[in-house]
């Protein structure tokens, strides 16, 4: 892998981490499309240790709070029931075990078959319309309908065990490139009956533990093949940077904005990747890495 190729997949990964498009797809595609080789799952997973670090520092308050609540719960088990931050912590927990056990139990079909450019193509638009359906839903909610009031939303204060489980399946289903982790995590929330705000809020702090573990998790296997260390660290430290700008203008453009242009977004990308792997413009093996 060349420096310009490693800067501008670190532009990649820290542009579309947080959006609901799926990072990992837009790594693969950007590589098939440029006629480079797939970086591998390792580099995505490693990549996202950098907008990981991104989310520690913008919600570092929150983080440090449910921290210390969680640490002080693990002594007094009332916590859990009084205190928000100390509920939030076991949740994150929670949350995360989905992921982690399919993680490991999927691990060789996340570094091939899952790569595949059609099943990319699929979860992109198949993800779009469940966002699309979502947003609409929590828009019909907020606004109210004809003939009927508003309906009041719930926040992460009214966050359960089953919520939290369920918010973990769906950010599992983010092992499949093209479905997206906040794009899942998020419409699940939405479905749910949360606000945007508290679904994108959960779903990043969700996030953290799944996606520092698997960095690490991942390590073994960087600098192996054609993608050096130094590159790596270097696309790493890009996406740390421009993700942390683009956590900042997502988390302002959620308040009040439709997830309208992301739900387009995704379904015309997955007809036009269908379009050239059927026309055999792209070979839905694009740039994989034999052997």
């Amino acid at each position: 892998m060349s420096w310009f190729e490693s800067f501008i997949l670190g532009l990649v990964q820290g542009l579309t981490e947080f959006l609901p498009i799926s990072s990992s797809a837009h790594l693969r595609l950007t590589a098939a499309f440029a006629g480079w080789q797939d970086p591998g799952a390792a580099f995505t997973a490693i990549t996202q240790i950098g907008t990981e670090a991104a989310v520690l520092i913008y919600f570092r308050k929150d983080i440090a709070r449910i921290i210390s609540a969680w640490a002080r719960s693990l002594a007094n088990r009332e916590l859990v029931r009084k205190d928000h931050d100390a509920k939030m912590g076991w949740l994150v927990i929670v949350g995360s075990i989905p992921i982690g056990v399919l993680g490991v139990t999927l691990k060789d079909a996340i570094e091939g078959p899952f790569r595949d450019l059609r099943l990319i193509a699929t979860t992109l638009v198949v993800m779009g319309v469940v966002l699309g359906i979502a947003d609409r839903l929590a828009a019909r909610d907020e606004t109210g309908g004809r003939h009927r009031a508003s309906k009041q939303r719930k926040s992460l204060t009214e966050l359960n065990v089953r919520d939290g489980l369920l918010y973990g399946v769906c950010q599992a289903m983010a092992l499949i490139p093209g479905v997206s982790r906040s794009g899942a995590t998020i419409s699940g929330g939405l479905l749910m009956g949360y606000t945007r705000e508290s679904a994108a809020r959960y779903s990043f702090l969700l996030a953290v533990p799944a996606v520092l573990a698997s960095g690490v998790y991942e390590l073994k296997d960087a600098g192996q093949g054609h993608v050096a260390w130094p590159q790596t660290i270097f696309a790493t430290l890009i996406a740390f940077v421009v993700g942390y700008a683009v956590i900042a203008w997502f988390m302002k453009f959620i308040s009040s904005k439709s997830f309208m242009p992301f739900v387009i977004y995704r379904i015309l990308l997955g007809i036009a990747l269908f379009a050239l792997v059927t026309a055999g413009v792209l070979s839905a093996h694009a740039g994989e890495i034999k052997g």
